[in-house]
């Protein structure tokens, strides 16, 4: 089977690919251009991706072909592992970022996977391209006590705002407890449901990436803002567009995510602690949870993670945090 496409990551400039104009795929040779149609085609029906990341695979794989027939090339079989590896070189010299290589390196390997196994290659010459490995920052992450007040502030603004009938305190609220206490992405909370919650277990069921469901528990705090929210916030705001969402915006429809992230961050200023969004609250929680003796797989179960890979990295972020200590208060440090 082909390998599975995963949805190219961001790029620097908040782009998932690259533009790719109308009149530069007309030039491609025929052969290319049927070849990326189909390409597309195959994800968007077979694989189900989303517009948006079909789109980003055919700009990563548009370039390559460009650059390709720009040497002559016009069928795909005359594509080798020596024209992919100049074509990388040529993008790492207009200063790409490693992280946009190494991106449109995969986008071009998922294309000839579908083409050998489609029978439009004899062989797979991106089977051998290597990518710039991708130097991971460690993530951003709060102290305890610095979440704790972030979380505290929030608590304190809901109570004000319930004597004077704001519920988008309380909803602010119950988002931030929620995106700590249980360490959900930001997608998976605006996406949940009021029957996600179970306020008995303390427990929220969300749908991650690859539309995988788990349930996530969450603690007492969080459970006090989920049931204010739901008490005194939500009713306010339902209208005939709320459905069954569980988070709602000023209108009634669906909390959106960017209006998520300016909530954060606007807490993080009345905390006055480290500029955070939401996923920084998740690598917190991660982090915290991993501090606090928790083992790597509960915390991967927790997180949702595929690889247990991804949530090593809160084991570095621990460690970080460990030395630092270390030197500041050991006298022979």
């Amino acid at each position: 089977m082909p390998s599975r496409p995963v949805p190219p990551a961001e790029s620097g400039d908040g782009t998932t690919g690259p533009a790719v104009r109308g009149e530069e795929l007309a030039r491609l040779p025929p052969a290319l251009a049927r070849a990326l149609d189909d390409f597309v085609g195959h994800l968007e029906v077979s694989r189900g991706v989303s517009r948006h990341t079909a789109r980003a695979y055919r700009g990563d794989v548009a370039s390559m072909l460009q650059h390709a027939a720009r040497d002559g090339v016009g069928e795909l079989d005359d594509v080798d592992l020596a024209r992919l590896r100049s074509w990388l070189t040529t993008l790492s010299e207009q200063g790409l970022a490693r992280s946009t290589l190494a991106r449109r390196g995969a986008a071009v390997r998922v294309f000839f996977s579908w083409a050998r196994h489609d029978g439009r290659v004899a062989a797979d010459p991106a089977a051998r391209l290597a990518s710039p490995r991708v130097v991971r920052a460690l993530p951003t992450v709060l102290a305890e006590d610095a979440a704790a007040r972030m979380l505290d502030i929030a608590r304190d603004a809901a109570r004000d705002a319930a004597a004077e009938d704001e519920p988008a305190r309380l909803r602010e609220w119950a988002a931030a407890e929620l995106l700590y206490g249980a360490g959900v992405r930001v997608g998976e909370l605006v996406g949940a449901d009021v029957d996600s919650l179970d306020p008995d277990a303390r427990t929220v069921r969300v749908v991650g990436k690859g539309d995988k469901e788990r349930v996530v528990p969450f603690g007492v705090p969080a459970a006090r803002a989920a049931a204010a929210w739901l008490e005194r916030g939500r009713p306010a705001l339902v209208g005939v567009r709320s459905g069954a969402a569980l988070l709602l915006g000023d209108r009634g429809g669906r909390w959106g995510q960017r209006q998520v992230r300016d909530a954060v961050h606007r807490l993080a200023r009345a905390a006055g602690v480290e500029d955070v969004a939401p996923h920084d609250l998740r690598h917190s929680a991660a982090t915290h949870l991993l501090a606090g003796g928790s083992d790597l797989r509960s915390v991967q179960e927790i997180l949702g993670h595929s690889s247990l890979a991804t949530t090593q990295r809160y084991t570095h972020v621990t460690a970080e945090r460990l030395r630092s200590s270390y030197e500041q208060a050991f006298p022979r440090a």
